[in-house]
């Protein structure tokens, strides 16, 4: 069993900056690839950005590349978003994965955080 605690979501202008932190626990949590998702009130849950197991080969949606960058620090076994440049169209709950990537894209999710609200008024 692997256990996700998000944290570091608020409320922000537009412009501005925030960084999501994920804590991964649990035996086998440093196996897995990891990968951060956003849901926005009425629409389904989307891929925003991934790295694997070994903090390598990070892969970005393209709303969001350029302006977030993905990382994790192996001894923590935490990863981390940092959101640049944020919009209002960031605005949604943010959710932390641990699940498996093929061909550097994500196929299966096997764990999910509770999520983490980020609020960017225009």
């Amino acid at each position: 069993q692997v256990q996700l605690v998000e944290s570091g979501g608020g409320l922000v202008q537009a412009g501005a900056s925030l960084r999501l932190s994920c804590a991964a626990s649990g035996r086998t949590a440093s196996t897995y690839d990891m990968g951060w998702f956003s849901q926005a009130p009425g629409k389904e849950r989307e891929f925003v950005a991934a790295i694997g197991s070994g903090g390598i080969s990070p892969r970005y949606a393209d709303s969001v590349r350029g302006r977030f960058t993905i990382a994790k620090d192996n001894a923590k076994n935490t990863v981390y978003l940092q959101m640049n440049n944020l919009k209002p169209e960031d605005t949604a709950v943010y959710y932390c994965a641990a699940g498996r990537r093929r061909d550097y894209r994500w196929r299966e999710t096997h764990y999910w955080g509770q999520g983490t609200q980020v609020t960017v008024s225009s």
